[in-house]
């Protein structure tokens, strides 16, 4: 009898540990934000134990009241789906997996708080090459420089200014021409381009145009302005 009732007990602990499902994110730790498609691959690869039917697992990614659904490939062990998010510098994500038993469901959410994926801001204009043709213009020669932020739900540029390429005479004679016209602060929404404007008295210049900002990603920015008849 004592016999009986270990051979059952070792069954039913043998039928526990066989029925267990086993989750791992894929996803990586950040993407490079893309305000225009706005879309982004989240990823798990599954195991499960042999008394677990794989045709019995179904996995949900979700965070930020979302809830994707995810695909899975022909032998349901790679699960893939697309997390809509905008305007921000992460999203939460989490994944809820569901199998079924003969007698039994079963639901493990990993991890049990959610993690944040990074979503880091594209890089900012680097250089820009303004016309500066013909004769000079009342006020020098002008052009904008844009910038264009999507990681924030607003952003101001609150501070511009000027400086030289390097110390030496020729760039700081180079810089000397060139100032910023445009007032600030410039505010605007995420995805907005805004266009900071420059003038030149001088046909030839060039110089390094940075800016403040209040996106905590890019808070200074430098940008290499040229003016040129091109």
């Amino acid at each position: 009898m004592r016999r009986l009732t270990r051979s059952m007990a070792f069954a039913a602990a043998l039928l526990l540990c066989a029925c267990d499902v086993q989750l791992r994110d894929t996803t990586p730790a950040q993407y490079q934000a893309n305000h225009d498609l706005g879309m982004y691959e989240v990823s798990a690869i599954v195991a499960h134990d042999f008394l677990v039917t794989p045709g019995s697992i179904y996995v949900v990614a979700q965070g930020d009241k979302q809830r994707i659904v995810l695909t899975p490939n022909a032998d349901r062990t790679e699960w893939h789906g697309l997390y809509s998010v905008r305007c921000r510098s992460s999203f939460p994500l989490q994944f809820v997996i569901d199998w079924k038993l003969p007698l039994d469901v079963r639901r493990k959410v990993v991890p049990a708080v959610p993690h944040q994926v990074r979503l880091l801001e594209p890089p900012l204009t680097r250089a820009v090459t303004l016309e500066s043709a013909g004769t000079a213009p009342k006020g020098g020669w002008q052009g904008a420089v844009e910038y264009r932020f999507v990681t924030v739900p607003t952003v101001e540029i609150t501070g511009a200014h000027i400086e030289p390429l390097s110390g030496s005479a020729e760039d700081v004679a180079a810089a000397r021409p060139l100032s910023v016209i445009s007032p600030l602060p410039i505010a605007g929404g995420c995805g907005d381009i805004l266009q900071l404007r420059i003038a030149s008295s001088a046909q030839h210049a060039h110089g390094t145009l940075v800016i403040d900002t209040t996106d905590p990603a890019d808070p200074h920015w430098r940008t290499r302005v040229e003016f040129s008849p091109i």
